[in-house]
């Protein structure tokens, strides 16, 4: 199969790797988002979609908007049979929907119709969801709208953050977007049009969101921490300061930094012994901290409590919640707010 791949972020790699190493597809181009300056210097920096494609020598094509003129025609001189998207960053003309054979396939990483829009992985574990997936769709004019062809469900660990689960569902969508070619090929799939009454958004994240309400309980608020790790991350305001906060509703949840596996402490830090969860006391108002155990737990809505594994200040490196305590004195009875 002549294919076209379509995509930019890291989300999409393992399915162009994937495809590159199937014998029975090739590659004719590559389609991914304009270089961009990136981070405090503003140096240009290629997609992780281009640094694959160039490693492997394929043609790039870079449109500042696929809608132009000049990007239909290079959709029509390359011909394909299927144009797999994935993560484009860039919606999908209706007059171009037609061009290859088989038309445009997309990989999105929820069990569609939940969850439509730029943010699936991260709402679903913000609203506590226990399982998610991989579905491949066609693309339509409507925004994850399109006619589902195959889904593949996978468990969302209790602690699993947003890039750990990221990273696992793009292994998941290589194999099954070459599946779901195969099947449009041989014409042993038949496509399902989605049930619209059952769709669920999720909007692209913004600020705002990472801002903590104490008053939600705290398996709410452990949610979102997951969630919107790293951006815009869980935070409030301690002492007029702004801080990003991690944390558990249980003491055998790891207490780790972002990216990292295994529990962290301070150096040369022993932990205290693990204790189990308790209510907070009623008359203490959200946010409220307090010590318990050589742990550091927060009042939070419902009589229920969060225990703090990591804090950043604003200008400060990230420390463990005991390095916070201790470094800045914090009191039984201060509060986050």
């Amino acid at each position: 199969m002549r294919l076209l791949f379509c995509g930019t972020p890291n989300f999409a790699v393992p399915t162009l790797k994937h495809l590159l190493a199937q014998p029975d597809f090739e590659i004719a181009a590559v389609i991914t988002q304009p270089d961009r300056p990136k981070g405090r210097g503003q140096e240009v920096s290629f997609s992780p979609v281009k640094e694959t494609a160039l490693a492997a020598n394929l043609p790039i094509f870079q449109p500042g908007k696929i809608r132009t003129p000049e990007s239909e025609q290079f959709l029509r001189t390359a011909n394909p049979d299927a144009i797999v998207i994935i993560a484009y960053g860039q919606i999908i003309p209706a007059r171009l929907l037609k061009i290859p054979k088989l038309g445009w396939i997309n990989s999105h990483a929820s069990l569609l119709p939940k969850y439509r829009g730029a943010a699936p992985i991260q709402w679903a574990i913000a609203n506590g969801e226990t399982k998610t997936g991989i579905t491949t769709m066609h693309i339509d004019a409507g925004m994850d709208t399109g006619e589902i062809l195959l889904q593949k469900e996978t468990p969302i660990g209790p602690h699993e953050t947003a890039p750990e689960l990221a990273a696992r569902l793009a292994e998941i969508s290589a194999p099954l977007i070459a599946e779901t070619l195969r099947c449009l090929r041989d014409a042993t799939i038949h496509p399902k049009p989605q049930n619209h009454a059952d769709a669920t958004l999720a909007p692209l994240l913004k600020k705002e969101d990472g801002r903590i309400d104490w008053s939600q309980p705290a398996q709410i608020i452990y949610n979102r921490m997951r969630a919107f790790t790293p951006w815009p991350g869980s935070y409030s305001t301690f002492r007029a300061s702004p801080c990003h906060l991690f944390g558990s509703t249980d003491y055998s949840a790891p207490s780790r930094a972002v990216g990292e596996m295994n529990p962290v402490c301070a150096p040369n830090e022993t932990p205290a012994p693990l204790q189990p969860s308790a209510q907070a006391q009623p008359t203490l108002p959200p946010g409220t901290i307090s010590i318990q155990n050589n742990e550091l737990v927060i009042h939070c809505g419902q009589k229920t409590l969060l225990h703090l594994s990591r804090v950043k200040l604003e200008g400060r490196r990230q420390i463990s919640a005991r390095e916070f305590v201790n470094g800045n004195h914090v009191q039984d009875g201060e509060r986050f707010i």
